[in-house]
């Protein structure tokens, strides 16, 4: 059995309220709802994932233990998207670890650990392509990255989705400057040999 509560607030959240669920990304509380499980009364919020299609009823007393936040505050948001324009930091490990690794970032729910994902995978036209399971995980860290932008900011995923290409833009140019350094040696040789 079901029933609605009126009480719209449970441990600082309200219905209507944007929230991030760190396996699903953002989505709504719709409700707050009273419903017998087993023989026991809980109290579940009632989260809608607009764009998966999805709902999930969580607990109220289980948030802090899935990890589920608020939104991000425009503080963090900028710092995430100061970490977009850093130098990517990959690590000399296999794959199958460095893919586990940011598969791990993307589920944290932590949105600088998600931005660091996507700055590492970014792959600008002049780089070499990125592996299927590359860009499925950029994909991913792109797509929560964007949608929490989106709420933040209150604008379309696809502006969002934009201003995070912007700042990967101004980031350093990875494959251009080694071409740009071998140009520089053979000029200096040139010279030289003159």
């Amino acid at each position: 059995m079901t029933t609605k509560k009126n009480a719209q607030t449970r441990q600082g959240f309200k219905t209507n309220e944007y929230i991030v669920y760190p396996s699903h990304g953002v989505g709504q509380i719709v409700s707050i709802e009273e419903q017998d499980i087993a023989g026991f009364k809980l109290e579940l919020f009632v989260i809608t994932f607009e764009k998966d299609k999805m709902t999930l009823r969580v607990p109220t007393a289980k948030i802090a233990q899935v990890g589920m936040r608020k939104l991000a505050e425009p503080d963090v948001m900028a710092k995430a998207l100061e970490v977009l324009k850093g130098r990517a930091r990959i690590k000399r490990t296999m794959w199958s670890r460095r893919a586990q690794e940011y598969e791990a970032k993307i589920n944290s729910g932590d949105l600088i650990a998600i931005s660091e994902v996507v700055r590492d995978l970014f792959r600008s036209d002049t780089q070499p392509e990125q592996s299927y399971s590359e860009r499925q995980l950029y994909e991913q860290a792109l797509d929560r990255m964007a949608r929490e932008l989106a709420a933040v900011e209150r604008i379309v995923e696809a502006e969002a989705v934009k201003q995070i290409e912007a700042q990967l833009a101004k980031g350093p140019r990875r494959g251009v400057a080694k071409a740009e350094e071998l140009v520089d040696e053979a000029d200096e040789t040139e010279v030289e040999a003159a």
